[in-house]
């Protein structure tokens, strides 16, 4: 019998689903998909809607980093699909165009992005498809890490004390090698068309000053952080006007570095004696409370939106759209507030200390309610994050697990004399003040006449009025709990 030779069928591929997990290094889903021999080809996909989609600001550091991603993937012999739509209709779609035989994602932990996974893994199965996921996005999954009644943590520091012991549920993945790159046809959307920076007007301009975006830019970040700053951490990580923090929050926030790859650097930088231990702890400890928002995230999934403390669903918030408009603006007249908040217009980004002074400012001075806070920080920052932003609100308010208690109302006129004491920080952000002395320039309203500057606006509030009413709302509160 004689005929043609035979054809092998190409090898069907696999797919690699990237979403905040953008890195070659550390990422445990495109590791199991090179191990698997087959093909691989990356995807990602811009879907708009949803609570979590990217703010304005992370859109922008959105762009750096597919840009980083799509040049590191084709260095090895992977391409990188993007398209834009919805998630389960496109990650369908492509599955089938490839002819692949699976798809690889590292987990979410937001109740509708679980639904959402979980919807899809149940309909790529239905086609014959695997579909594998894992953790590449903390140290632990939150469901690893049990209280002693075998419940989930409410309190910060037990937390942290049981995840120091325990540490790291998982090897840290090494970077891949070259592939073979697929011969394929498949569209993809330009990554110009999305539009994720800002043109007209461009209020972004000035955010390339301080961000460089990139796998090597975040390591070259830690490395310089790990060996300066670090070792002063816990006393120069509140002063704002100095850059005492490593800043690669924007970087952890879309999974451009793992949190893994940080402890395990910083724990060798800590056994080599290139930083004191106390120092490399208080640094571990803010991975820790990341760690400790996603727990929190997961077993209380309207974290988001509604107090994790149900007797502040009644708390008298106020409706006050032009005090609102002016913490936003950074006109308060309060200074220590309006240099956070035009650093973060600016650049994109707040200095951690601050962030926690203009959120009280906003919840308790002003009474606004904290999620309208959480909604501007997530279009606002660069480093926005479905866990920590949230986790970190409520702290604030008062109303979240192992939150600040409500009576500790930050002063921000002392809060600046205490961790900007030379005013260099307002002066960056502020230069209406630059000429005023360090003795004045965080209560400029109480400076003579003569040195007073007449083009910085007087405060909207009394600080101390305001902190009075806003003892009085919590108290209508816990009185009719």
């Amino acid at each position: 019998m004689t005929g043609q030779p035979a054809r092998h069928a190409s090898p069907q591929p696999a797919i690699v689903w990237f979403r905040r997990d953008l890195r070659l290094l550390d990422n445990p889903a495109l590791s199991a998909a090179l191990a698997s021999g087959r093909p691989v080809l990356g995807a990602y996909i811009l879907d708009r809607d949803g609570f979590f989609a990217a703010g304005g600001a992370q859109r922008w550091f959105l762009a750096g980093a597919l840009e980083s991603l799509s040049r590191g993937l084709s260095e090895i012999g992977v391409d990188l699909i993007i398209r834009e739509g919805g998630e389960k209709d496109t990650i369908l779609s492509l599955s089938r165009a490839a002819n692949a035989a699976a798809v690889y994602w590292n987990r979410r932990y937001a109740r509708a992005e679980i639904e959402s996974d979980q919807q899809i893994k149940g309909h790529l199965k239905k086609s014959g498809l695997e579909a594998h996921s894992f953790n590449g996005a903390l140290l632990r999954e939150p469901f690893e890490i049990k209280s002693k009644t075998g419940g989930p943590y409410r309190v910060y520091t037990p937390f942290w004390n049981t995840l120091r012991a325990i540490g790291p549920g998982r090897r840290e993945v090494g970077a891949p090698g070259p592939q073979k790159r697929i011969t394929h046809s498949f569209s993809s959307d330009r990554l110009e068309d999305w539009r994720l920076r800002p043109t007209t007007p461009n209020w972004a301009k000035e955010f390339a000053d301080e961000w460089r975006i990139g796998e090597q830019e975040a390591a070259g970040r830690l490395d310089a952080f790990l060996g300066g700053p670090a070792a002063r951490y816990g006393e120069e990580r509140n002063l704002p006007g100095i850059r005492g923090t490593s800043q690669l929050s924007p970087y952890l926030a879309l999974g451009v570095i793992s949190p893994l790859t940080i402890w395990n650097r910083t724990e060798r930088a800590i056994s080599e004696r290139m930083i004191p231990e106390g120092e490399g702890l208080k640094f571990l400890s803010e991975i820790g409370w990341r760690e400790f928002a996603y727990h929190l995230l997961y077993h209380n999934p309207t974290m988001p939106t509604a107090p994790l403390r149900a007797q502040f669903e009644h708390f008298p918030w106020r409706d006050d759209e032009a005090a609102f408009g002016a913490w936003t603006r950074g006109e308060t007249g309060v200074p220590i507030i309006d240099a956070g908040m035009r650093e973060l217009w600016r650049t994109g980004w707040m200095h951690n200390r601050v962030r926690m002074i203009v959120a009280s400012f906003l919840v308790k001075n002003l009474l606004v309610p904290w999620q309208k806070g959480e909604r501007w920080f997530w279009e606002t920052l660069v480093d926005a994050d479905p866990a920590n932003n949230a986790a970190s609100w409520q702290w604030v308010a008062g109303c979240g697990a192992d939150a600040a208690p409500y009576f500790r109302i930050f002063n921000p006129v002392s809060q600046g004399e205490k961790f900007d004491p030379n005013g260099d920080y307002v002066r960056r952000f502020v230069p209406e003040l630059a000429r005023l002395p360090a003795a004045e320039i965080h209560a400029p309203w109480k400076a003579p006449t003569a040195i007073r500057p007449g083009d910085y606006p007087a405060p909207i509030i009394d600080l101390d009025q305001t902190r009075k009413r806003a003892l009085e709302a919590y108290q209508s509160i816990k009185s009719a709990a």
